[in-house]
């Protein structure tokens, strides 16, 4: 059995007729949102080690925030101990009690907690806030599956979170590209200085560069890194520069895999309406080395007027093009703080 077709079963024959029994005219709903393996549909055997079990999402609208508490009451005392063979009450990686799994919180305070910003009444994030959630934090609201839902709320807010708005979109597309031109031409320079393992480490970096940049032109939303490859936009088309940037023994033929991977990205940037010249690549300098044509990223930049986009520093992009620690990113609360750090770049002009 699936996570999500447990969780699934759960809430229809447990959590529903309780809800019916003691808050029959509650606005709800029931879903398998949140961290996990399960809820990406991606589980197996293994992932039953942690984490794994009679999990539950319950929403409530804004309005009926005093009544998540009277609600979690009820849960904690009327719940079954186990369920289809599965205990309910269980320990998690960030509560080692034995404690039933359904999190009950409203729509807002609950994608709060996931995203590291507060939608406002309108769903919508400030640019601050879409340039600081990962694609991880936003999956946990919006990829999983809903059971029920009355409230009215939940679906609104996952459709607000389906992309970027269009010129933080264009703005953190520019900064992938950038990301990728600035290290590309080091895959030749260093195999020449005799630095063959660089070159190869530089290359491995480049890979996943070039994913990040898959979902970005693809416009969907990465994952955490152990399901990048699982949920990879156009995997069969890039396997084979990807496969070939990692292992090719010629410098010139990891930099060629590169370019291969950024023509076809590219062209799939124009094809979903974003601008971009015919081509991907040019010369570094009057070196033997090729790199990003600054073509690319400049016509997506040509397309941002927020003042506050504008005044951020070339190259620095999204949260998770700047800071590579898993711990950080992966803990909403440390990316929200983050914020202050586009005010102290552009003094202030980042709403």
């Amino acid at each position: 059995m699936k996570g999500i077709d447990l969780s699934r079963a759960f809430a229809a024959d447990v959590v529903e007729p309780l809800l019916a029994r003691h808050f029959p005219e509650l606005r709800h709903a029931t879903a398998r949102l949140g961290s996990g393996s399960d809820m990406l549909g991606l589980d197996d055997e293994i992932s039953r080690d942690h984490d794994w079990g009679c999990r539950l999402t319950l929403l409530l609208p804004d309005a009926d925030h005093a009544r998540v508490e009277s609600v979690h009451t009820v849960l904690e005392a009327e719940l079954p101990a186990e369920y289809a063979g599965h205990p309910v009450r269980f320990p998690v990686t960030w509560n080692r009690t034995e404690s039933h799994q359904v999190e009950v919180a409203t729509v807002t305070d609950f994608a709060a907690s996931r995203l590291g910003t507060r939608p406002s009444s309108g769903r919508e994030l400030t640019t601050k806030g879409w340039l600081t959630v990962t694609g991880q934090g936003v999956l946990e609201v919006t990829a999983g599956a809903v059971f029920a839902d009355t409230t009215g709320e939940l679906g609104p807010l996952r459709e607000s979170l389906r992309w970027y708005p269009a010129e933080v979109d264009r703005f953190v597309l520019a900064t992938a590209w950038i990301r990728i031109g600035m290290r590309m031409s080091f895959i030749g320079r260093t195999a020449e200085r005799g630095q063959e393992l660089q070159s190869r480490i530089i290359s491995a970096a480049l890979a996943g560069d070039l994913m990040e940049l898959s979902y970005l032109v693809h416009r969907r939303w990465a994952p955490y890194a152990k399901w990048r490859e699982a949920l990879l936009p156009a995997k069969e088309a890039l396997t084979e520069p990807l496969s070939r940037l990692l292992s090719a023994a010629d410098w010139r033929d990891r930099e060629q895999a590169v370019l291969d991977a950024a023509e076809l990205l590219l062209k799939v940037q124009r094809e979903n309406g974003r601008p971009g010249p015919e081509t991907a690549t040019a010369r570094f300098f009057d070196r033997p080395f090729r790199t990003i044509a600054d073509e690319v990223p400049f016509s997506l930049l040509a397309e941002v007027t927020d003042p506050g986009l504008k005044a951020i520093p070339y190259g620095v992009g999204a949260v998770g093009q700047w800071v590579d620690s898993d711990p950080l990113l992966s803990n909403p609360d440390n990316r929200a703080k983050l914020a202050g750090i586009y005010d102290n770049l552009t003094d202030g002009l980042t709403s």
